[in-house]
């Protein structure tokens, strides 16, 4: 029986050490106020660690994605699709000292579950959580018609202040003005994948027109293909080697 159990628990620390190895490594930046730790999990699920701030994004992909990973003081949440708002992950993590930070139309999938838990704004609301202010952006699909997989008003991006550094989260969206007005961005995550957002080409325009110093080319799994994130970087620092484009692997 003890080497069953001993075998078990073998087994059970491999598992979590592969899929830890998996997991891109985590990028860290200075702040005025200690460092930023940036960790790839999935798609658009990202974890940003700052202080005593551990800030989930969209999680997704199963608990087993934030293995070794502390658990969050935030939660934010762009949209109403299951990459966005996943129910299976949501409870599987231990979400209990979360707060968590939707739009309208998330809180209403989240409420029965989180309702205490709940701060909503909408497009262009602002929200200071602790050292951290969060402003809801629009994000949306171009032309705006009835075939609009994002229409506006429905899902947020969001940047995030914190240590002294802006942070942009995209959301699922395309080249909008919304986006390309921005200024004295940092760090900025931006999506690229046909058909439901846009592709590498007007992703790089619009990068170009707000410069962040940083950019990662994320949630870039299209139908049927994965976006070229390298060619990206190309069409980027061909005419801005300035923009620290960085490429990571968001589908481990």
């Amino acid at each position: 029986m003890h080497k069953k159990a001993l075998l078990f628990f073998l087994l059970v620390l491999l598992t979590i050490s592969v899929g830890i190895a998996q997991r891109e490594k985590p990028d860290t930046i200075k702040t005025d106020d200690g460092n930023l730790i940036i960790q790839p999990i999935l798609h658009s699920a990202l974890v940003l660690q700052w202080n005593d701030e551990v800030i989930y994004v969209d999680p997704y992909g199963g608990a087993g994605a934030y293995k070794g990973i502390a658990a969050p003081t935030l939660i934010l949440i762009t949209d109403i699709h299951s990459d966005h708002t996943n129910l299976e992950t949501l409870k599987e993590l231990d979400t209990k000292n979360a707060t968590f930070v939707v739009p309208p139309a998330v809180a209403k999938l989240l409420k029965k579950e989180y309702e205490k838990q709940l701060v909503v704004i909408k497009n262009k609301g602002i929200s200071a959580l602790g050292s951290v202010l969060i402003n809801a952006i629009p994000m949306y699909n171009l032309p705006e018609d009835n075939s609009s997989k994002h229409p506006r008003g429905r899902g947020n991006g969001y940047v995030l202040k914190l240590g002294g550094k802006s942070i942009y989260i995209s959301g699922d969206t395309e080249d909008i003005p919304e986006m390309r007005n921005l200024h004295r961005i940092d760090i900025a995550f931006v999506c690229m994948n046909l058909p439901y957002t846009m592709d590498i080409h007007q992703a790089a325009d619009a990068v170009l027109a707000f410069k962040p110093k940083i950019v990662y080319p994320f949630h870039y799994r299209g139908k049927p293909d994965m976006s070229d994130i390298a060619a990206f970087k190309k069409l980027v620092n061909a005419k801005n080697k300035k923009i620290d484009v960085r490429l990571r692997n968001w589908y481990p």
